[in-house]
C-alpha cells in the first residue's frame, strides 16, 4: 500500500518519539570535525494553514512567515535547540548529533526570507574533543543563563556549560551538578526543556528543567529549579498526550511550554501553553493557558525549538523549528509568528 507524504511523516516521527530513529541515525551520521561554513537554502512558507492561504489569526498568535530549510551538508539537520539573539536575527542552534550552528535569519517585509554567514562546528566536551566522540548524542535542549550558554543531553542526562561568547566554536562544555534524581529519567525521555531565569525576574539565576516524557507517579511532567547547587522540584500537568519539546521565557515573564503529540490515528500536533511564572515553585504543579494548538492541515513538522525576540515595532515574536531526525520524509521547518494576546 502506498502510503502519503501525511502517513509518511507520522509514522517517520514516531519512530522518532519511540527512540529508535535519532540515537541510531546520530551514530551513522558525519558530523563537522572542524567548523565549516554551509549554504543553507531557504524556501518561504507563505501560510501556515493548508487549507485556506488567507488564514492569519491562529488562538493567541499570528502568522508571520516561515521557511523550509535544506542543506546539502550531511551534518545540517537534527535541529532540537534554537536561541535568538534580542533582535531577533543572529542565532546558535544545536543538533542531535552534537553539532552548533549558527547563521543570520534575513528578512524582507517583517518575514523570515533566508538564512545567511551559516557556520556548523563540533560541540566540545571538557577534554576538548567533540561529544559524537564519547558518543553523547541527543543534545536536545539550549538556552542562555547570566551570559553562559547551556545545552542538555538525553540518555546520558547531564547538562554542560560553555562560555560561547568569548570562546565560540571553540568553548569547552563544563558539566555542571545535577541532582542523583536525573538518572531517573527516561533515556528517550528527559533534558528537553532549557529556560534561563533572567536577571530582574523571580527566577533570576536559576536553570528551569523539564522533562520530556519522565513523569511522576501522578503522570505529570517532573520539573527542577538549579541554582547554586540546590534543586527546587516541581511537576507540570500533562494533557492530552503531549510531550514538552522546548520551553522560553517571555521578555515579561511567564514561561511558553512548547509540546509534542504523536499517534497512528491522530498523526502528529503541536501546541504552546503559557504557564505564569510566579507559579514555579517547590511543589507546584504547573498548568497553563493553552496559545494554539496545530496539527498536519498546518504547517508543522516535529517541532522541537522554540525562541522569542521583540522586533522593531515592540512585538513579542515566537520563532519556532522542528527536528527533521535526518530523515528525509521530514522537514527543518523554521516559523515566525506574533503573540497578539499579551
Amino acid at each position: 500500500m502506498r502510503l502519503s507524504r501525511r502517513a509518511l511523516l507520522a509514522l517517520s516521527i514516531g519512530a522518532a518519539v519511540a527512540g529508535i530513529g535519532t540515537f541510531a541515525l546520530a551514530q551513522t551520521l558525519r558530523y563537522p570535525s572542524q567548523p565549516v561554513a554551509i549554504t543553507i537554502d531557504a524556501t518561504p512558507i507563505a501560510a501556515f494553514d493548508n487549507r485556506d492561504a488567507t488564514r492569519v489569526r491562529f488562538g493567541a498568535l499570528e502568522f508571520r512567515g516561515g521557511l523550509v530549510l535544506r542543506s546539502n551538508v550531511s551534518a545540517f539537520g537534527g535541529i532540537s535547540g534554537f536561541n535568538l539573539d534580542p533582535g531577533g536575527s543572529r542565532f546558535i542552534a544545536v543538533t542531535d548529533n552534537g553539532a552548533w550552528l549558527r547563521g543570520r535569519i534575513v528578512y524582507r517585509d517583517g518575514a523570515p526570507a533566508g538564512i545567511a554567514d551559516a557556520e556548523m562546528a563540533p560541540i566540545l566536551g571538557p577534554d576538548g574533543k567533540p561529544l559524537a566522540a564519547r558518543r553523547w548524542f541527543d543534545v536536545e535542549s539550549l538556552t542562555e543563563l547570566d551570559g553562559m550558554t547551556y545545552i542538555g543531553i538525553e540518555r546520558v542526562q547531564r547538562i554542560l556549560r560553555f562560555d560561547f561568547r568569548k570562546h565560540g566554536f571553540a568553548a569547552r562544555g563544563e558539566p555542571i551538578p545535577v541532582p542523583p534524581d536525573f538518572k531517573t529519567l527516561a533515556s528517550n525521555g528527559g533534558l528537553e526543556c532549557l529556560a534561563g531565569g533572567a536577571k530582574g525576574s523571580a527566577l533570576a539565576g536559576s536553570l528551569i528543567a523539564v522533562a520530556e516524557e519522565s513523569l511522576d507517579t501522578e503522570g505529570r511532567h517532573r520539573g527542577f529549579l538549579l541554582k547554586g547547587g540546590k534543586t527546587t522540584r516541581f511537576a507540570v500537568f500533562r494533557s492530552d498526550a503531549f510531550a514538552i519539546t522546548d520551553c522560553a521565557l517571555l521578555p515579561f515573564g511567564d514561561l511558553l511550554l512548547l509540546e509534542r503529540h504523536f499517534s497512528p490515528g491522530r498523526g502528529v500536533a503541536m501546541r504552546i501553553r503559557r504557564v505564569p511564572l510566579p507559579a514555579i515553585k517547590a511543589e507546584a504543579v504547573l498548568d497553563g493557558k493553552v496559545l494554539i494548538v496545530a496539527d498536519l492541515a498546518y504547517q508543522i513538522d516535529n517541532m522541537e525549538s522554540i525562541a522569542i525576540h521583540r522586533n522593531a515595532h515592540g512585538e513579542t515574536i515566537l520563532t519556532l523549528v522542528s527536528d527533521d531526525n535526518f530523515s528525509f520524509i521530514q522537514r527543518n521547518l523554521l516559523l515566525q509568528f506574533a503573540l497578539v494576546e499579551e
